[in-house]
């Protein structure tokens, strides 16, 4: 073959003028080949596309039988172009028949052919077909002679992604970039949502991929590398970036990428070869995700996911791109999809349009999946890929009680899903015509039932659920959405609101729990080996007396002249009421002294999380005016068991026994001592285990907005009377003969009570 020093610039010259021409698909791809075959005077060239089928179908060829276009297939794997695809990883051989891959395909008659190169035409990393040239001469092709096929995928690549294959396509078949795709997660938040991708990050899309000017283009690669370089260590010097820690860590690895010399060359070899700067990195990019793809080492993986985020900032640096979707153009049925996201920038979406939320990574107990659950929908976590295989406005589904999404689902599930909201919508509608109804069981037991909330987006489902207030107001989201310290007056003036929106109704406000897993940004705290058992809530805030006399001082401001109810988290012994009642009353006194008004009514109360408490319950209840159980924590540290474990946790059953037995010793000190209780937590949110809470004693509840209208539906046909005397032998018997899950199920069949 001739030297290709100039060879790519001349083929790409020319594919851009027939990308320009208006020509049909067929013939534009013919005329790409044949190009192609010319400029690397090869005998052969042949394009492969990859059907929703895992089919890779032969579109145009120039060398070889051109009545096998359309007709010859591989499966994906299979032969040497099924293996392409499969790895995403080109093949150069001088020899391509002694491949242990070969596949002979007797329709094309490319059996006198030897020298094989094929690479694959890749867009987000995922592999859309592949681009073959042949020569019967035995030979290895040369580096350049790759780079330059390479590059010339891209221009294919792009006639897929746009859909002008689309019409080349045989009824009752799709482009694998089509193809519906269903991704297993995990269920971070239930319930269903049908809408349309809102990538968090859109993908900018590369048009402009050949360059008149590879000067030109090296300089802008410089001056945008030099510009991320900069806004690199801007980040760093600020004071808000501690000097340790994990924030710190992924900078300095983004700083170290962006001067790594290696991914320089390989951009400024893709512009000398005549692509665009953005171009370039689109390419990098996507050869650097197809093999981030098949890696299986998680800290690899993470560190191809730093530069993918590191190649994402530099095209936003070339292309001048940062907006999202401005509120005009946002879909009304919007699922936001992730790799990650703050809780702050969730919010910035118009929450009436967002029907779910996509992430690929993420916790259940991550800040942003608290303020979704806040918001009321679905979100599906742990969905690998999702963000390289949606594009905007595909058609997805959400199914957080499933932990499963759908991208672009085919109609028969579409359907599926859609009777299921139906139905879900019609269970909602009934369960609003029962808000008014008091929530009485059906021998005249009164329950009341209240909802947890943290943010004021929560408020709005007073209302809507008829709960007769908050239960619990998690008072550290306000906090952890911040990105610096809450003050003095913008705490005062956010309970304020709190106590506004209730009109009326009681708010039981929870001291700072933060710690633990529950991080702010500004508020540097040492990195512990179990931070659940560590330095967190009620421990922190005596620590920093500071930090908790000033949310105090905002709570007694707030509620002049009202009802202020508020408790302290992760309480382990008595002593720690005793000494933050003495900070509170300092407060009340300086509140005194400076004749401001205080609250007309004050009730102090601790939440039961600690097992230590079990062996403190008299004292307990003497101390305080009310106590809240915490259903989550409680039966974590019991139990021994990780509530975000998957492994384990759901190995141990909150209506287990030994847990049972436990809540009814709690009820039974609150019932000598006059103190009342309340359960709040993700148990009290099911009504069957409701129905165990009432059948325990338990006339208080807090749970999710969501979740009242089903517990109330509950309750209302509920005997807990008699509930309450089947259930007492049951928790008594030692060799019990069925679990009580069980023995609940039965006796809500058998007397009538919806579960």
């Amino acid at each position: 073959m001739r030297d290709l020093s100039a060879g790519p610039r001349v083929l790409l010259k020319r594919l851009r003028e027939l990308m320009a021409e208006p020509l049909e698909p067929q013939e534009r791809l013919d005329q790409i080949v044949r190009q192609i075959a010319q400029n690397m005077v090869a005998e052969v060239c042949s394009v492969y596309v990859l059907r929703s089928d895992g089919v890779l179908e032969l579109y145009a060829t120039e060398g070889l039988n051109p009545d096998a276009v359309h007709l010859a297939q591989l499966k994906m794997g299979q032969g040497l172009v099924g293996t392409i695809a499969a790895s995403a990883r080109p093949l150069n051989l001088s020899d391509a028949q002694s491949h242990p891959a070969f596949t002979y395909l007797p329709e094309t008659g490319e059996e006198v052919y030897h020298s094989f190169l094929g690479v694959p035409i890749l867009r987000t990393g995922r592999a859309l077909g592949v681009l073959v040239v042949q020569n019967k001469a035995s030979r290895t092709y040369r580096e350049e002679e790759v780079e330059a096929l390479e590059t010339t995928a891209m221009v294919i690549a792009e006639m897929v992604a746009t859909g002008e294959l689309k019409k080349l396509t045989r009824p009752g078949l799709e482009l694998d970039l089509s193809r519906p795709v269903s991704i297993d997660g995990a269920s971070f938040g239930e319930g269903i949502g049908l809408g349309y991708v809102v990538l968090h990050e859109p993908r900018i899309v590369v048009t402009n991929l050949l360059n008149e000017d590879s000067e030109h283009e090296l300089g802008r690669l410089a001056e945008a590398l030099g510009s991320l370089r900069i806004s690199i260590d801007d980040m760093l010097s600020r004071r808000e970036v501690s000097m340790e820690g994990e924030h710190r860590e992924v900078l300095e690895t983004y700083r170290m990428f962006a001067h790594d010399r290696g991914w320089v060359r390989k951009l400024e070899e893709a512009i000398r070869n005549g692509l665009t700067a953005e171009a370039a990195v689109e390419r990098v990019q996507s050869e650097m995700k197809a093999r981030m793809i098949r890696l299986t080492d998680p800290y690899l993986r993470e560190r191809m996911h730093d530069f993918d985020d590191l190649a994402n900032r530099l095209l936003r640096q070339l292309t001048g791109y940062g907006a999202k979707l401005s509120a005009s153009n946002f879909p009304n049925d919007a699922i936001v999809v992730a790799r990650a996201m703050g809780a702050a920038e969730l919010l910035d979406y118009p929450r009436e349009n967002v029907r779910g939320l996509v992430l690929e990574d993420g916790a259940v107990t991550s800040h942003v999946v608290i303020v979704a659950r806040a918001m009321g929908i679905p979100v599906v976590g742990q969905a690998a890929g999702a963000v390289a295989l949606a594009e905007n406005d595909d058609p997805i589904i959400i199914d957080g009680d499933a932990a499963r999404v759908h991208l672009r689902p085919v109609p028969d599930l579409q359907r599926s899903y859609e009777e299921k909201v139906r139905f879900r919508a019609r269970r909602q509608a009934q369960y609003r015509a029962l808000r008014a109804v008091e929530p009485i069981t059906r021998d005249g037991k009164a329950i009341n039932l209240q909802m947890n909330a943290g943010l004021l987006v929560d408020l709005p489902h007073l209302n809507e659920s008829g709960a007769a207030g908050i239960g619990l107001f998690r008072t550290e989201l306000q906090f952890m959405i911040a990105s610096t310290m809450p003050k003095a007056d913008e705490q005062e003036a956010f309970y304020r609101n709190v106590l506004k929106q209730a009109a009326g109704r009681p708010v039981t406000f929870r001291t700072l729990d933060i710690g633990g897993d529950k991080v702010v940004p500004y508020f540097r705290a040492a990195t512990e080996e179990n931070p659940a058992l560590g330095w967190r809530a009620i421990r922190l805030s005596l620590d920093r007396p500071g930090l908790l006399r000033t949310q105090l001082r905002a709570m007694l401001r707030a509620t002049a002249g009202a009802d202020l109810r508020l408790m302290l988290p992760m309480v382990t012994e008595v002593a720690e009421i005793r000494e933050v009642r003495g900070l509170l009353q300092k407060e009340i006194q300086r509140q005194s002294k400076l004749g401001e008004q205080l609250p007309k009514k004050l009730q102090f109360g601790a939440m039961l999380e600690v097992p230590a408490l079990m062996w403190q319950l008299d004292e307990l209840m003497a101390e305080v005016d009310f106590v809240s159980v915490g259903s989550n924590d409680l039966f974590q540290f019991c139990m021994a068991v990780d509530r975000g474990n998957a492994r384990v946790s759901d190995r141990f059953d909150t209506l287990g026994r030994p847990f049972l037995r436990i809540l009814r010793d709690i009820v039974r000190a609150g019932a000598r001592n006059e103190t009342s209780v309340t359960l709040c937590g993700e148990m009290a949110s099911k009504p069957i285990s409701a129905m165990a809470l009432i059948g325990l004693g338990f006339r208080s509840v807090s749970m999710s907005p969501t979740a009242i209208g089903p517990v109330k539906s509950m309750l209302l046909a509920l005997d807990a009377g008699k509930l309450e005397a089947a259930l007492a032998p049951q928790l008594d018997d030692a060799r019990p003969s069925v679990s009580i899950r069980q023995f609940l199920a039965d006796f809500a069949a058998e007397n009538g009570v919806p579960l």
